[in-house]
């Protein structure tokens, strides 16, 4: 499999997760998909790989020690950038799922943190610490509400 095709699947692979949380986020199987850290292995196992084949022992010294200049010459590899981007995707993923989780705990509303996550991962954690602050400070629920109860 190249290079490109790899991105192009991790960048497919994660889109159902997404889907799920943003689309049907009270769904069983949404719960139980998310609940799972089968995506985080599978993605991290990709960057594994990637990352021992971009990484070299004179990039490696140049990262221990960062400068703008040498990132910015490490990412000039489309290797580099893939590794890059895979982390991105692993590290945004989880977070959003840890907004999702957070919000199916709470009652918080979650759609537009998720939406912002997906596209500009910090803003999107930015903006659902702002809704959990802004609900707890101005619509506090009791602890029975809050918690989702099983159905029967």
């Amino acid at each position: 499999m190249t290079l490109e095709q790899l991105f192009n699947c991790a960048n497919l692979f994660v889109l159902p997760f997404w889907t799920l949380m943003i689309i049907l986020p009270n769904w069983g199987v949404t719960k139980r998909v998310i609940q799972s850290y089968i995506p985080f292995l599978v993605l991290a196992i990709l960057y594994l790989f990637l990352l021992s084949s971009a990484l070299t022992a004179e990039n490696a010294q140049a990262l221990a020690n960062p400068k703008l200049a040498d990132i910015a010459q490490f990412f000039a590899n489309e290797r580099a950038t893939a590794t890059g981007w895979i982390h991105f995707l692993v590290m945004d993923l989880f977070v959003g799922r840890w907004i999702y989780l957070q919000g199916q705990q709470t009652g918080v509303w979650t759609i537009h943190s998720l939406l912002l996550c997906l596209f500009a991962g910090p803003l999107g954690l930015l903006s659902h610490i702002i809704t959990d602050w802004v609900s707890q400070k101005f619509f506090p629920r009791n602890e029975k509400e809050a918690t989702p109860q099983p159905t029967p």
